[in-house]
């Protein structure tokens, strides 16, 4: 159920430049802007809306099914073989099928922003209803760590974070959710602080029920169909995100097959082989592409059942 203008005014300060963005505000300058979601919808809608994204990533987990060699493979074709039906993508520098690798690196970037999405999101709802449903000096301490979050530079935390305990892809995934969390937590403490004085929540308050299940039970699950639908919208930013930290070196050490690091280190082939680049960058951004087509595709579908 959509919360009232007032009701949200009353909780939440106007949108600061930085607290409008995605998590870690000055993150969605550099990875992309976060789009507004639908604010409620029945169970039915919502999981029609992130059904095609559960398809979509069944597909992905398949993905390398197709590829006919593994991603550390190296080829009889030699090295830089144009693409050709053999292999549609040509070979690397070493001769490795540069289609096989593009494959795995796509179920890398897809299941490595999930994870990320999915951490952010349930630390960022734990500290939104626990701020919402305490109130006071709970609330004003845990916002106040919010807000400190939401200023700093989240893509310069994110490389401090790396370079301070090493390069690795579990390291790139930690540092993300760290600076990804903010937005829910704000998200999340709005809407229970909202819901908070609904008839259904009185109602629940004279019946005796504890302040732990009218948040879990009544006032939580008022906010899942916007943390949902801006999960959503976040997949195509986070896949962007990874592609553009492996780029500079932040990501899993090769010959991971990392779509961000397989464009960096075939850059400088570009003019002579300019597939050896171009083809793992393509993959990132078509990719990118579909998760945010998807994402505007549930939150159309949440706003339809919500009329």
């Amino acid at each position: 159920m959509a919360a009232r203008p007032t009701d949200l005014q009353s909780i939440a300060p106007a949108p600061s430049p930085v607290a409008a963005g995605a998590p870690g505000g000055s993150a969605l300058r550099l990875f992309g802007r976060r789009r507004p979601v639908a604010l409620g919808a029945g169970a039915g809608s919502l999981r029609a809306a992130l059904t095609p994204i559960g398809i979509v990533t069944l597909i992905i987990l398949a993905a390398p099914l197709l590829a006919t060699h593994t991603a550390l493979d190296v080829t009889s074709a030699g090295p830089f073989r144009a693409p050709a039906l053999a292999y549609p993508f040509g070979t690397d520098e070493i001769g490795r099928d540069i289609f096989s690798r593009v494959l795995y690196g796509m179920r890398e970037s897809w299941l490595s922003a999930l994870g990320v999405i999915t951490v952010g999101a349930a630390f960022g709802a734990l500290v939104g209803a626990l701020a919402g449903a305490f109130g006071g000096l709970i609330d004003m301490v845990l916002m106040r760590l919010t807000d400190l979050f939401l200023a700093l530079p989240a893509p310069v935390i994110a490389i401090a974070v790396i370079a301070s305990i090493g390069p690795s892809l579990f390291h790139t995934l930690l540092a993300l959710s760290v600076v990804w969390w903010p937005w829910y937590a704000r998200m999340v403490r709005a809407e229970v602080r909202a819901h908070a004085s609904r008839p259904h929540a009185d109602a629940a308050r004279l019946a005796g029920v504890s302040r732990a299940r009218l948040v879990l039970r009544h006032l939580l699950p008022a906010a899942l169909a916007p943390v949902v639908v801006t999960m959503s919208l976040d997949v195509g930013n986070l896949i962007l995100a990874l592609a553009s930290l492996s780029f500079i070196g932040l990501g899993a050490p090769p010959p991971a097959p990392e779509l961000g690091a397989m464009s960096a280190q075939g850059l400088e082939y570009l003019l002579a082989y300019w597939w050896v680049p171009i083809a793992p960058a393509t993959a990132a951004a078509l990719l990118a592409l579909v998760a945010n087509l998807l994402g505007d595709r549930a939150n159309r579908r949440l706003n339809q059942g919500r009329t």
